[in-house]
């Protein structure tokens, strides 16, 4: 595969991957009252009746999608910023979803990682990675 497939496959899976993160916390109204509150406002409240699999499955995946994604990427062009500011929300989801989530703390953490990850997501549609960014 040549760099530029690599480099679309990559970005199609973090844009991806983060929008169904963010899809995947709102379906759980219970567990994070503001995203859920976004839901239904929005008209995606019926998203409720699937929260037990939303928050212990697809959340997990696509957030280990979206870190795979990030690693590849980074292995591609070698920007240290960018490996580290894509890795860090997908991270901070992980360890939210199992290790820290009976802190009360927790929730603020996987609110900051989906905001992470959709910053990323964002700033990869506006300035896409160049294929060796190289800054020490």
């Amino acid at each position: 595969m040549t760099s530029k497939a690599i480099n679309n496959i990559t970005s199609a899976s973090d844009k991806a991957g983060s929008l169904a993160t963010l899809t995947a916390a709102m379906g759980c109204a219970s567990c994070f009252p503001a995203l859920g509150s976004l839901a239904s406002s929005i008209g995606m409240g019926f998203l409720a009746q699937y929260e037990g699999l939303f928050i212990n499955t697809l959340l997990p995946l696509f957030a280990a999608i979206v870190l795979i994604s990030h690693v590849i990427s980074f292995v591609t062009h070698q920007c240290w910023y960018r490996g580290l500011a894509g890795i860090t929300g997908p991270s901070m989801v992980l360890l939210t979803l199992y290790p820290l989530w009976f802190y009360n703390w927790s929730s603020y953490l996987l609110y900051a990682g989906i905001a992470l990850m959709l910053i990323v997501a964002t700033w990869d549609i506006f300035y896409p990675a160049n294929k060796s960014c190289n800054i020490a």
